[in-house]
């Protein structure tokens, strides 16, 4: 074996970006003949980021199954922790989730194999947060479940943790909130039994958020993500912008746009500038102004930031909802016959949308009309009157009985 130290691999490390094929190269010799465990190991952590760099799914998975006797020879803890980096590193290559689900699978058996129980329920854990990614939500709690049951038994509470966090946020991607709550709750109970890791608290306290918001409990909500992101700010973590957008959203559904502007000119914010902010900044100015046509066009320049996260979209859905009806109401509350067409123009809006909108908000009572679909028209009716006779009948008659009960049992007390 050729004799390869730490250093030599950093001095391959500096070459990468000028040579990422000579870097690969050298990253490879290590692996084959150098004698220190220590600097194989970091060759095998700098080759397999180098790999996603360069978006070679097929070579990493390569890389992993061929350095398998490696692991070996390395502490379990340490080797577990190599194991997790070079499976996460598929995540930064588009579509190569399929081909990071199945090497996750063949560590998991080879685990099980070598005995290795930590690195087992440590892949497990993240096959499982796979699955939800892929939405097999499924696949995710029965492995979830399976878990839950073998860290009890053993006691291993920080894993436990990860995976009562994770089982919150698969039955919330399923919509089911009173379990992805208590799942949660579970979650928090455990950590406060514990040391919990800063980056961990942080992932509870987004989960938090999340869940407030879907309760519409946005002043909460609020609180929570202002923690997540000071979190992951600490530990200079990429979620932090996660935890802003949210954070934002929440002041936005709170009607406090000109809390968004001054949120992001502030300096917990300033350094998280970029697309994602400048796309919440937009749905605020569209929110602050009433426009409808603002909001569309925020939505649509800003595609990926907004329709393509599931939380932000759906929120925004139901706010876009709620200002389409208040412009609607606001600009049919002079007539009492309208053209349908001449309410879509003045609210910019196809004719189509528009009357779909108006149709729903007569089914809801928001307020009382008919369409006229053959003038085109709508017909708005005022409100009618309330007649409370009925109720005051109904309130009577219960009255009445309690004056009957009462004198009944009077009367069999005196006989």
């Amino acid at each position: 074996m050729s004799v390869f130290s730490i250093e030599q691999v950093k001095q391959i490390e500096a070459t990468e970006k000028t040579a990422a094929a000579k870097a690969v190269e050298e990253y490879q010799k290590v692996l084959a003949s150098a004698s220190e465990v220590a600097a194989r190991e970091l060759a095998l952590t700098r080759l397999g980021q180098l790999l996603a760099t360069q978006k070679d799914a097929a070579r990493l998975a390569s890389l992993v199954h061929e350095q398998r006797p490696l692991l070996l020879e390395i502490a379990k803890a340490k080797a577990a922790r190599v194991v997790r980096n070079l499976i996460d590193q598929f995540s930064s290559i588009p579509g190569a989730l399929d081909t990071q689900v199945k090497v996750c699978k063949e560590f998991i058996e080879w685990a099980v194999t070598e005995k290795r129980i930590y690195l087992k329920q440590s892949l497990e854990t993240r096959l499982a947060s796979l699955y939800l990614d892929n939405k097999m939500y499924g696949d995710s709690l029965a492995l979830v479940a399976s878990l839950n049951k073998e860290l009890k038994r053993l006691d291993d509470k920080s894993v436990l943790m990860e995976v009562q966090l994770l089982e919150s946020r698969v039955h919330h991607a399923t919509r089911n909130l009173p379990k992805a709550r208590a799942a949660l709750t579970s979650a928090r109970t455990t950590a406060n039994s514990i040391y919990c890791p800063p980056l961990m608290q942080a992932q509870l306290d987004q989960q938090s958020g999340i869940l407030h918001a879907e309760e519409k409990d946005y002043k909460t909500a609020y609180s929570y993500f202002y923690e997540a992101l000071e979190g992951y700010s600490t530990q200079d973590d990429s979620r932090a912008v996660l935890s802003l957008k949210y954070l934002l959203l929440c002041k936005i559904m709170l009607n406090l746009a000109d809390d968004v502007f001054s949120i992001i000119n502030s300096k917990v914010a300033v350094k998280y500038a970029g697309v994602d902010i400048e796309a919440m900044k937009a749905v605020a100015t569209a929110h602050q102004n009433r426009s409808l046509l603002e909001f569309e066009q925020s939505m649509n320049k800003f595609k990926n930031e907004l329709r393509n996260d599931p939380i932000i979209n759906a929120h925004l859905d139901e706010l876009y909802d709620s200002l389409l009806q208040q412009n609607l109401l606001r600009v049919i509350e002079p007539f009492s016959r309208v053209e349908i067409a001449h309410v879509a123009q003045l609210v910019k809006l196809p004719t189509n949308q528009v009357e779909t909108k108006l149709s729903q908000m007569i089914l809801d009572s928001v307020f009382y009309g008919i369409l006229d679909q053959g003038a085109g028209c709508l017909v708005v009716f005022e409100d009618p009157e309330h007649d409370k006779t009925y109720e005051a009948a109904l309130d009577t008659l219960k009255h009445m009985g309690n004056v009957v009960e009462s004198l009944y049992e009077k009367a069999a007390i005196l006989t």
